[in-house]
């Protein structure tokens, strides 16, 4: 099972509202950046996933606000895989300041054949990474 990683993003302006306090949705964005640095951390890549013939979109996703996170803050984002049943895929993240949480939550992918669009189990190279 490929570990935990945590990868750091500074906040910037474009992130923010009117009152420099981060967009809920950008922790979304947040999310998929540590999922995608877990991913090829641990030798396999978005890109790879692709050239092997599939997809992995988001199926679900949820996120808990606890704090909000503001303009230049220097965020720690932790993504981990929680779950992983051969067609789907479940990260929970967490993003904190300086220790702190500011937003938690889990995002569920979905391998899928890019020929068909269906639900696909991936080849064993990729499955053995996630069980």
């Amino acid at each position: 099972m490929i570990p935990e990683n945590t990868t750091q993003y500074r906040v910037c302006y474009a992130d923010t509202d009117q009152m420099g306090v981060v967009y809920y949705a950008n922790y979304f964005m947040l999310f998929e950046r540590a999922r995608t640095e877990l991913l090829r951390l641990n030798g396999l890549s978005y890109k790879q996933i692709e050239e092997q013939g599939f997809m992995l979109p988001v199926l679900d996703a949820h996120a808990k606000y606890h704090r909000p996170a503001r303009y230049d803050d220097l965020l720690d984002v932790t993504a981990r895989v929680i779950e992983f049943d051969g067609l789907k895929l479940k990260t929970a993240c967490e993003v904190k300041r300086d220790g702190v949480l500011l937003v938690d939550g889990d995002v569920t992918l979905v391998f899928l054949n890019a020929q068909t669009g269906r639900p696909s189990r991936p080849p064993e190279n990729i499955r053995k990474l996630f069980e």
